[in-house]
């Protein structure tokens, strides 16, 4: 179709919002002032992307209002089961008609009428006058408004490009004869979006069956008598229905408003406002580019190869220049490897190997990335290197699955990952390191990981690769899937695939990634955790990398003992169960365990039910009944040796490694928002410690020899340490700095008895107090934990403040810092952003309350232990010790000593973290000794 004279696009403002915003939800771009701007951003790329790249003479933007419609009116129900608006979209709404106004552009919308109804009158009007019309939705209601020049413009979206459905498409996709027909399907169809109930039983096939026969909805019904069975029935009894669902949904083309066409001739934005507008926004790079400052072309339409505009690669090719900087992107369609300019060289020769290493020693900066056969490091073996250092630019280094031979071909690239001045950009950088460690390789120098940075600028989201390049670089990448499968049994080994699609997946990966270092490491800086950044979380990479691979050997024998134990014990407390039940029954079944406890034991009058009808049989409702009923403090019991026996017992010999006949757990720094670690296979987090049969599990954690001995040291109430620092409270800094017991101190103060006079159950109840008080508990909380009245534990909660002045006011204070940045910081900076601390939604805004109170304290407990583990790495490190790292857990390390260094290590350890964040309360470190880690802790 050649370009017209005249076209006019009419945006469909709130389906795009939508769409912008769950196309963000997972991971929402929030501002530094704590606002999603993420429709509103969204918006703005497929606006400009028509600007841009469609160059319409007219365009305008309608919107729904909130005034109820003429459908309202007619059909109480019209959208009844729609869920309230998100408060996001709430915001955005008024957001994206300034942007649209910025672009000169104006807004449509009249009470009475939705956004449709408002376009389809202007599609008629422009038509008439000889405009090509575009409607730009993803509705395909809009399809009922196409004839020969109002077209259905459906944008790209996850992966798929422009639609735009003329006459023939929109006769395809509804299967109808006559445009005018598809309003009849939707009559006949219903819309359950929309809550319009069309006739039950009547699917796309039997309606375009119904429509070939007889024409219209009216038609059907004339004809009912000659339709059979239940379809006969349904249209006899739902025929009326039907019909008031056809004019719900047709589309009004007569909505009352002006149509003056050059109100809507395009003629540039106003690009002060849109500057101030994208200013607040934080919309900086889009701001560029739409205004000219930066090239607007984008990379996904353009060739694969375009040899008129590259430079000579490093092997005498060609290699294209792109156009595109790693930024913001401003076209909903992404990129992917077929549409986008690439250049990846297959590096399988000595000579090329060569050539490569010559100038990726002359780099600042290269990313590396490593192709393996294992996601367990320890078992891995290399299939290749991918480095990059240049964008669009990768080169793959296959290596053979002869160990020897690959370990001849990594040995060349020592030099390049040795040279301390190059600084080595990578996703997930402990991984590689690791690899790179069973080859005997160390990567020395700077380092720069994508993933944590990216953890460190918004923690709360994802941070795979495929997601930061989907949202950062607006490009899909070639899926791990695509090449060896998906997980399970079938899954092929990238060791197989066809080494020309490995070397374009791998230097995929390595451009991505050399790709989002640019757009981040400018980001960090604005966020100010660069410093953060540089001396924690990197170094610590390496410390992580190091515990890893250290391994902690584990005594099968005691598992294996503590397994039959465990079953012994799961089928006694099963034969209790049943005596007290009076039947057997499955005690794992909560449908089951609730009928016995409710309907045939009738244990209390209205048990609670779960939003499926069934009784709730959880954790909080059993250990409540235990107080009174023995059977279910039984089912507890029973439920913790089941617990314990699957998910430790028998299920730590099955992570052993058969290379060294160690457990390797994987550490993750950029999971928990809060800073701390966390660990997997096994969750060494989650290992039970408050039962004395979750307790016997450490036992199973033992020296590798025995010449070694374990050592665990535990900062000692670490988090009430800091709070006391932060809210520099007199009382509670002098009982830690004189060395007092502060639960018992807090007891004492609280209940207004002697220090000495102070029992065990007031110590428990203030150790509540103290821990809950941060955790932002409540009075219903606190008196549902020590089992008194919600009376009662707002008066402890009172008579706390009144005696620890400085904690309330510390609270006090982090809230309203909260509420003026939308975020809290931690004693490194670390950030934590409260996104609903100005929700108008309670449970949210309380949640994020809480947050602004506990974040600062436990992701500087974090920081803490962190700087203490750079600390005693490094110490160890350079004083060349035998003994090991080998467990990160809670505020707790944990170490395989080996004997002759013991009392430097007993020393030295509980020094370096007592010294490793100066505050004004000191830090205490408990260290205990054993043969194996329960005895050590």
């Amino acid at each position: 179709m050649s370009k017209p004279e005249k076209t006019l696009f009419l945006l469909d403002a709130m389906a795009l919002i939508y769409r912008a915003h769950f196309a963000f939800s997972k991971n929402p771009r929030i501002s530094s002032k704590g606002l999603n701007t993420g429709a509103a951003f969204g918006f703005t790329n497929s606006l400009f992307e028509i600007i841009d790249k469609k160059k319409p003479s007219h365009i305008a933007v309608a919107f729904d209002t909130p005034a109820p419609t003429f459908r309202h009116v007619d059909y109480p129900l019209y959208k009844a089961n729609r869920d309230a608006q998100p408060e996001d979209i709430r915001v955005a709404i008024p957001l994206v008609k300034d942007i649209v106004r910025a672009f000169n552009i104006p807004v449509l919308e009249l009470d009475g009428y939705e956004a449709d109804d408002v376009i389809g009158t202007f599609a008629k009007k422009a038509s008439a006058e000889g405009f090509e019309v575009f409607m730009m939705t993803p509705d395909k209601d809009y399809g009922q408004l196409v004839e020969e020049h109002v077209y259905l413009y459906k944008p790209a979206f996850m992966g798929n490009g422009v639609d735009i459905m003329g006459i023939p498409e929109v006769l395809a996709k509804w299967d109808v004869e006559r445009i005018d027909q598809v309003v009849d399907m939707l009559g006949l169809q219903g819309d359950a979006v929309d809550n319009i109930p069309g006739i039950p039983g009547v699917g796309p096939k039997t309606a375009s069956k119904l429509l070939k026969d007889y024409g219209t909805v009216e038609g059907i019904i004339a004809h009912s008598h000659e339709l059979k069975g239940k379809l006969k029935e349904r249209v006899e009894e739902f025929g009326a229905q039907g019909l008031q669902s056809k004019e719900l949904a047709r589309i009004c083309t007569t909505v009352p408003i002006d149509f003056d066409s050059s109100t809507m001739e395009y003629k540039g934005p106003n690009k002060e406002k849109l500057t101030e507008i994208f200013e607040e926004l934080e919309f900086r790079t889009t701001l560029k580019r739409i205004l000219g400052e930066a090239s607007a072309t984008p990379t996904a339409s353009k060739p694969k190869a375009a040899a008129n505009t590259s430079q000579m690669g490093l092997f005498g090719d060609a290699t294209p220049t792109l156009s595109n900087g790693p930024d913001e992107p401003i076209t909903s369609e992404k990129g992917t490897l077929a549409n986008t300019e690439h250049d990846y060289h297959l590096i399988d020769t000595p000579q090329k190997r060569k050539r490569l290493i010559k100038y990726l020693m002359v780099q600042k900066e290269l990313c590396f990335d490593t192709e393996t056969d294992n996601l367990e490091p320890i078992e891995a073996n290399m299939v290749g290197l991918a480095f990059s250092y240049k964008k669009g630019e990768a080169y793959y280094v296959p290596t053979p699955q002869d160990r020897e031979e690959a370990q001849a071909i990594i040995e060349e690239f020592r030099p390049v990952f040795e040279n301390e001045a190059i600084l080595k950009i990578a996703q997930n950088a402990k991984y590689d390191i690791q690899i790179l460690k069973n080859y005997g390789v160390e990567v020395k120098g700077p380092i720069f990981d994508t993933m944590i940075a990216h953890y460190l600028i918004d923690p709360d989201t994802r941070h795979n690769m495929d997601v930061l390049a989907e949202n950062y670089l607006n490009y899909t990448p070639v899926s791990i899937t695509e090449l060896i499968g998906k997980k399970g049994v079938k899954q092929g080994n990238m060791k197989d695939v066809d080494i020309h699609k490995v070397a374009e997946y791998a230097g995929e990966d390595a451009d991505i990634t050399f790709q989002l270092k640019q757009v981040f490491a400018p980001m960090m800086e604005e966020n100010k955790v660069t410093k953060l950044f540089d001396e924690v979380e990197i170094p610590l990479v390496n410390v992580l990398a190091d515990i890893e691979y250290n391994g902690v050997k584990i005594d099968t024998d005691a598992l294996a003992a503590m397994s039959k134990e465990l079953e012994e014990e799961s089928l006694k407390a099963q034969t209790q169960i049943f005596e007290l039940a009076g039947s057997e029954f499955n005690i794992a079944s909560p449908k089951q365990l609730g009928e016995i406890l409710f309907d045939q034991m009738k244990l209390i009058e209205k048990p609670k039910k779960t939003k499926t009808g069934q009784y709730a049989t959880g954790e909080d409702i059993l250990s409540k009944l235990a107080v009174e009923h023995d059977i279910a403090r039984i089912i507890l019991e029973f439920r913790e040796y089941q617990k314990l026996k699957s998910t430790y017992v028998d299920a730590l010999p099955k992570m052993i490694s058969p290379i060294d006949g160690l457990v390797h757990t994987d550490y993750r720094q950029a999971v928990a928002a809060t800073g701390r670690l966390s660990s997997n296979n096994p969750n060494l987090q989650n290992i039970p410690i408050r039962t004395e049969k979750g307790r016997e599990i450490r036992k199973a954690f033992i020296p590798r020899s025995e010449d070694h001995i374990l050592l665990a040291a535990d900062y000692s109430q670490i988090e009430l340490r800091i709070v006391a620092a932060f809210a520099e409270d007199e009382s509670m800094m002098d009982a830690f700095k004189n060395g007092r017991d502060i639960h018992a101190t807090t007891a004492s103060k609280v209940f207004g008895v002697p220090l000495e006079e102070v029992d065990r159950d007031m110590r428990r109840k203030a150790k509540e107090v103290n821990f809950g008080l941060i955790y932002g508990i409540s009075a219903f909380g606190l008196a549902q934990n020590i089992g008194i009245s919600r009376t009662e534990a707002q008066q402890i909660i009172t008579a706390y403040f009144n005696e620890f002045p400085g904690v309330k006011k510390y609270m006090d204070a982090q809230v309203n810092k909260a509420r003026e940045f939308t975020y809290v910081e931690t004693i490194l900076g670390r950030r934590r952003y409260l996104r609903d601390i100005h929700s108008k939604n309670m449970v949210g805004r309380g949640h994020a309350e809480r947050n602004a109170i506990n974040a600062p304290i436990q992701g500087s407990a974090a920081d803490m232990i962190k700087v203490a583990m750079i600390s005693i790495h490094d110490w160890m490190k350079k004083e060349k010790l035998q003994s090991k790292m080998i467990m990160q857990v809670h505020d707790e390390l944990v170490f395989d000593v080996y004997k002759p260094e013991l009392e430097i290590m007993k020393e030295r350890i509980p020094a370096l973290m007592k010294s490793a964040i100066e505050l004004s309360v000191p830090m205490e470190v408990e260290v205990g000794v054993g043969d194996n880690w329960l005895k050590a802790h």
